[in-house]
């Protein structure tokens, strides 16, 4: 039997609210939600307000539901100008919930030094005012851009051994290039959740496809996982960027050839 959690992000079905969210995967018998959009608004604390009122809220809902949040999606980035201060807006919520994560982008393309440096201080100064807030909530770094190529990835784990690590597993092997078997083997100890979608390659460039219909290989990534332990698994299905894709269910019905 598997021992992962299976779950989705809701940029799949991104006008749906929370209730409806949670009602799709308790038909496909999901036991977790990602929210990255809500009822069509990417802001989720403020989406979170309108359906649920305050935090408290919330925290009632999910005690009284099968369905467990995974994590929250920010638009954050590691990398770059940026700093970390729109993390705040999302701390209430996540903490009533007790969210394990706050997703980050990490932003950049090529890495410098000082990139590294600059994100190692950044992490520290989280980390430090974490603990002194006694916050439950951690971050977790999504390997979208800069991260997304092996070699930059390789050095930001290997710079920062207690980073965890969201690994788009389709983006490091579509968009680096990088075999998701040797990825998994030099990142596995730091990875706390893992998106995963499919495409196939066409005369016009990579387009995504329904689970199965592609190219990924998802067959031979799968008992890696498995063997992991209880790792989240969410399928990342974008048609709130795509809205040519078909509908969630229908992807989610297709994904049950994967898991």
């Amino acid at each position: 039997m598997s021992t992962l959690t299976h779950c989705f992000s809701t940029l799949g079905c991104p006008d749906l609210s929370v209730h409806e969210a949670a009602e799709l995967a308790q038909t496909y018998g999901i036991p977790a939600i990602e929210l990255r959009v809500i009822s069509g608004s990417l802001d989720i604390p403020q989406a979170l307000a309108a359906e649920f009122g305050d935090p408290a809220g919330f925290r009632h809902w999910l005690e009284n539901t099968p369905i467990r949040i995974a994590g929250l999606g920010t638009s954050a980035r590691l990398f770059g100008d940026e700093n970390l201060a729109e993390l705040e807006q999302f701390l209430p919520w996540a903490e009533a919930a007790r969210v394990p994560f706050l997703r980050v982008f990490d932003g950049g393309e090529i890495l410098s030094d000082a990139d590294y440096i600059q994100a190692g201080e950044r992490l520290a100064q989280w980390q430090a005012d974490r603990q002194r807030r006694g916050l439950v909530v951690d971050l977790m770094i999504e390997t979208h851009d800069a991260l997304a190529q092996p070699a930059q990835l390789s050095e930001f784990v290997t710079r920062l051994p207690t980073v965890a690590i969201l690994w788009d597993a389709h983006h490091t092997w579509a968009k680096g290039g990088a075999d998701p078997l040797a990825t998994w083997r030099s990142i596995a100890p730091h990875v706390v959740h893992v998106h995963v979608k499919d495409s196939a390659l066409r005369a016009d460039g990579r387009h995504y496809v329904l689970p199965g219909q592609g190219d990924f290989p998802m067959a031979t990534l799968m008992p890696l996982l498995e063997a992991a332990g209880p790792v989240p698994i969410s399928l990342e299905w974008e048609r709130h960027w795509h809205n040519e894709l078909p509908p969630l269910d229908q992807a989610l019905q297709a994904a049950r050839s994967w898991w």
